[in-house]
């Protein structure tokens, strides 16, 4: 059964009617770019084939429920009530529907299905927001762009599910087009498709899920945003975008050395990411390898959100003979990326697989990734 056909029909299940549409929205990998996207820097995320899908019907009042193939509950909000809290993986379609609530004052029923991955570094949530997002944008005739689109989830991610994360997910899972990634100024969300050309080169993209999973909301994350507003302030700037690599010396004299060093990533990240779309524009392998190793040690040594399940997972994708290897997402688990030749996926599979039996992990999960279209309605 087909994820939209189980969406329909697990909405009758579940409300007793059909559902009015089904929409649905990506995962995304990130490329390169990472922690950049909450300091107004770049970043250059792809959509990928594994989305999320929402069917949804609008009701007579303002009751909004939710129900998924996760679990059998059906979580509620009353849009006349208050702003939802608990609810568990509901809160982020409820968070959307709060967030959005000015646009539309009418309840819905809705039924979510997935195949993206939760906690890999994959944005699962944002693929849930943005299909729960899109739906609702059409049934509530607000008319609201994609960009508007994207900063209404950001908000519900961080106002309601308490994630101090950034824009990149949201705007990477509305924006995405099919064999591109998409380079997004976070400063102004404008947005570049930067052709990929992959499957031109037998070239796959490499998902390495680690299985351990993550949280944004945990305080990892929250105190490297932390640290990166102080090292902003200090430096005299309104975010770390204002500077560049010529003002690392500086920085290295008036920052503590944690400090320094979360600037330090931030500030470099941000010139790999211009770099690696050079880099693709002329089709340049070693280049693109090179930076994406850069990035890793990067996360690894100065930004510190490396595991050593993502080390070794990047060290056995190069062992395997990819072209260049990171981690991806906002790290403390997930999944790492490989670029790598179609025809050494299963060696790489297999070569990972014992790498990390012999380390007594779990055993990890591989899968190639296409880079795929945005937001969509399915019916």
């Amino acid at each position: 059964m087909s994820l939209k056909l189980e969406a329909e029909t697990g909405f009758q299940a579940a409300f007793g009617y059909p559902a009015t549409g089904v929409w649905s929205a990506p995962g995304r990998a990130n490329l390169i770019g990472e922690h950049t996207d909450y300091n107004l820097g770049f970043v250059l995320p792809f959509g990928i084939d594994r989305r999320t899908y929402a069917a949804i019907s609008l009701r007579a009042d303002k009751i909004c429920r939710v129900a998924s193939t996760i679990d059998t509950q059906i979580y509620q909000l009353d849009l006349a009530g208050q702003k939802p809290t608990g609810l568990d993986w509901a809160l982020y379609p409820l968070g959307i529907a709060w967030m959005m609530r000015e646009h539309g004052q009418q309840g819905f029923d809705c039924f979510i299905t997935s195949d993206v991955p939760v906690g890999a570094g994959l944005s699962s949530s944002a693929a849930l927001e943005c299909s729960v997002a899109f739906g609702l944008n059409e049934l509530w005739q607000a008319g609201l762009e994609r960009v508007e689109l994207a900063r209404i989830g950001q908000r519900a991610e961080n106002e309601v599910v308490g994630a101090p994360t950034g824009i990149m997910d949201q705007t990477a899972s509305l924006m995405a087009q099919s064999d591109s990634a998409v380079l997004i100024d976070c400063r102004d969300l404008t947005t570049t498709n930067v052709k990929l050309g992959l499957s031109e080169k037998n070239l796959v993209v490499a998902v390495i899920d680690t299985g351990v999973a993550h949280r944004h909301s945990d305080g990892g994350y929250r105190s490297r945003r932390d640290a990166c507003e102080l090292g902003a302030k200090t430096l005299g700037v309104s975010s770390l975008r204002e500077l560049d690599i010529s003002d690392l010396p500086r920085a290295k004299v008036e920052l503590d050395d944690l400090t320094f060093r979360r600037v330090r990533h931030v500030i470099t990240e941000n010139q790999r990411v211009l770099d690696t779309v050079s880099a693709l524009a002329l089709s340049n392998l070693d280049s693109l390898g090179e930076l994406m190793a850069q990035s890793h040690a990067s996360m690894r040594d100065d930004f510190e959100i490396s595991i050593d399940e993502l080390d070794l997972a990047v060290a056995t994708a190069i062992e395997s003979g990819a072209i260049g290897s990171r981690m991806t997402g906002g790290g403390f688990g997930g999944a790492a990326i490989a670029i790598i030749n179609q025809d050494e996926l299963f060696t790489l599979e297999k070569k990972c697989k014992l790498a990390f039996a012999a380390k007594g992990y779990k055993e990890p999960r591989i899968f190639a990734v296409k880079p795929s279209q945005g937001a969509r309605k399915e019916s």
